[in-house]
This record gives C-alpha cells, sequence and structure tokens, in this order.
C-alpha cells in the first residue's frame, strides 16, 4: 500500500488521507479493504447500544425458530460498517454527506461472516453555491467473503477540491 504524506517540519511527515473533488472519476470502483468479519460481540454490542429490541438480533432460541435458523446481524451494523470502510476512499475529506438513497439488503448477515465492500462513482457536479467545492455520488456494494451481494446504496457527499481540504487546527501541528 502507498501511503502519501507532505512534510510538516524538519524529519517529520504526515499522513495525506482522502480524496479531493478532482480525483473522483465516474464509472471508477473503489474496492475497500480490509474486510471485517461480523463477531457475536459486535452484534451484541450493537443491538444494546441502539436499543433494539427484536429478539431475532439476540435470542438465539428465537432466531433458531425464525427462517434463517440462526441470528441474524443488525442491518444498522452492517450499513455502519460498511460505510466505515468507505472513508478512506469516498469521503475522509467530506465536508458532509448530503443524502442516502436506495437503501437494499438483497440477503442477510451472520455472525462469523466476513464481510467487503466497494463503491462505484456514479455522479458528480461542481457545487452551485460553492465554487471550492463538488458533490460526489457513489454506489456502494457490501459483498460477503463468498460473493453474495447483501447491501447496496447510494450517497452523496460533498468534497472539496484540490487546496480546500480543512487541515488540522495550527495546534497539532508537529504533535
Amino acid at each position: 500500500m502507498v501511503v502519501e504524506s507532505r512534510k510538516i517540519g524538519p524529519n517529520r511527515y504526515r499522513e495525506i488521507a482522502g480524496r479531493d473533488y478532482e480525483d473522483f472519476t465516474i464509472g471508477d470502483i473503489y474496492e475497500h479493504r480490509p474486510g471485517r468479519t461480523i463477531s457475536e460481540a459486535d452484534n451484541t454490542w450493537f443491538t444494546l447500544l441502539t436499543m433494539n429490541t427484536h429478539p431475532l438480533h439476540f435470542d438465539a432460541a428465537f432466531a433458531a425458530h425464525s427462517e434463517f435458523g440462526k441470528q441474524v446481524v443488525v442491518s444498522t451494523l452492517t450499513l455502519s460498517i460498511v460505510v466505515g470502510m468507505s472513508v478512506s476512499d469516498v469521503s475522509q475529506k467530506a465536508i458532509a454527506n448530503m443524502g442516502w438513497t436506495n437503501i437494499e439488503m438483497p440477503a442477510p448477515v451472520f455472525v462469523g461472516d466476513t464481510i467487503y465492500a466497494e463503491s462505484e462513482v456514479i455522479a458528480k457536479r461542481e457545487s452551485k453555491s460553492r465554487p471550492n467545492q463538488g458533490l460526489v455520488s457513489v454506489r456502494t456494494t457490501g459483498k460477503k467473503a463468498d460473493g453474495t451481494v447483501f447491501m447496496t446504496f447510494e450517497r452523496t457527499v460533498l468534497i472539496p477540491k484540490r487546496g480546500h481540504a480543512v487541515d488540522e487546527p495550527p495546534a497539532w501541528q508537529g504533535a
């Protein structure tokens, strides 16, 4: 993996993460790595944090009698992980997520599944009201290790143009 960095002082460099608006090309596909194996603890903690009380997610005896025969991972957990996987490629420099559409979940995810994601740039345009920024839209697909698509969604992100990204506060310089 190649990591870009810039010199910020004598013998000191800072990693540059993310893409500027100009770096996005319609049709490009970013494969987000590494993948993530979902654990029982992930699923349990997420149900507790979000107060999701559906027993299919945390009651093994109940889930055993469902059509799935076992506990299903909370879909908003998988959505959160897939979005997180995409940050370094899509939204590391984002000013804001502008919208989410077409969220689909065609297959369940179970504890022990390893998931991966990829995002395709489907649209981009310069902002009409912010001359130093642009809007980038991606279609993100979550896949299990066996290739099963378990999730797709589209999102639009406001991205700065080259040279206009917000840097760290000056107090962080040389830290």
